[in-house]
């Protein structure tokens, strides 16, 4: 059995105008199969996928580098934030396929998924809130997704191209962790739908950012504008004393560390509230349930700076 042939570090990849003929190529043993396939034909479904989010004003992807850091509670609750302005329509669209969580946060789990003439109708939280998530097609909250990438990658494609949104003021996309198949994939299929680039969510232990350090990395790389850092679990609040004290130390300096070492803005530090936990499960709002709590404030603050800077 031969070896395997490691590609080249710079590999065009295959079809793309440079495939087989970029430097890197010289030498590779793939180099003329590369070259003889050509570039691969654009993909129709990325305008329909435009036309269809054309009436979505602005569209935020929510990343994170590491799972478990908050991610998909960050994107709900600045939806729900946002949503706090009656003159504001708000999606939310969950494509974490294998974890989707956006169902229970938000109180809508076992809400089914209905067709109209005009595509797949998303599931309303309130009047001017509204969610599609993969969880709505699993026959069960418990239902494990065992998929490879180009079936999860089929799934993303008909989110984004067969939803309804009908006029939204803004999506926001709330992505799996890390860096990976379906992060290409949603960049690749809204090429064309104008995003206004990506929120990231950290956590302040240096375990997490390294991984957002990928992740910011992995942005620029495919030219995705980076609007900003949320620094989540920042420190606890005592629900009794009020006092804060820090549970996830950062040996690195944090977020403050990051977005001065790598020009990214920092748009808020959250807390950690047993509170968010709490509405999370239960399904209910944060800026309802808890309206004075530290943590509802700081998530004011952010959606205020988040819609300052996308201009909403």
């Amino acid at each position: 059995m031969s070896e395997m042939v490691e590609a080249p570090e710079h590999c065009p990849g295959t079809g793309t105008e440079l495939s087989g003929k970029a430097d890197a190529c010289q030498g590779c043993p793939n180099q003329k199969i590369c070259e003889a396939a050509g570039p691969a034909p654009p993909d129709p479904d990325i305008k329909i996928i435009a036309e269809r989010l054309a009436e979505v004003k602005h569209k935020v992807l929510v990343l994170s580098g590491k799972g478990g850091v908050g991610k998909s509670t960050v994107t709900s609750n600045l939806a729900r934030g946002i949503a706090t302005r009656p003159d504001l329509n708000v999606g939310i669209l969950d494509i974490d396929i294998c974890g989707p969580s956006q169902p229970r946060i938000l109180g809508v789990e076992g809400e089914g998924v209905h067709q109209s003439g005009s595509g797949w109708s998303p599931v309303f939280i309130d009047d001017n809130l509204s969610v599609m998530s993969a969880g709505f097609l699993l026959p069960s909250p418990d239902a494990a997704v065992i998929w490879r990438g180009p079936k999860k990658n089929g799934l993303i494609k008909q989110l984004l191209r067969d939803v309804d949104w009908g006029g939204l003021d803004i999506l926001l996309v709330d992505t799996p962790p890390g860096t990976s198949d379906e992060h290409l994939s949603i960049v690749q299929y809204m090429a064309e739908a104008k995003l206004d680039g990506a929120v990231i969510v950290t956590t302040p232990q240096e375990i997490s950012l390294q991984d957002v350090r990928k992740e910011i990395n992995f942005c620029r790389k495919v030219n995705l504008p980076i609007l900003g850092i949320i620094e989540n679990m920042s420190m606890f609040t005592c629900p009794k004393c009020n006092v804060s004290s820090v549970i996830l130390p950062s040996s690195s300096g944090g977020a403050d560390k990051l977005t001065e070492s790598t020009g990214v803005p920092l748009l808020g530090r959250l807390p950690l509230d047993p509170v968010v936990g709490q509405s999370c499960d239960e399904g209910t709002s944060l800026f309802a349930e808890f309206p004075d709590s530290r943590v509802a404030r700081e998530y004011v603050n952010i959606t205020q700076t988040l819609a300052s800077a996308i201009k909403l």
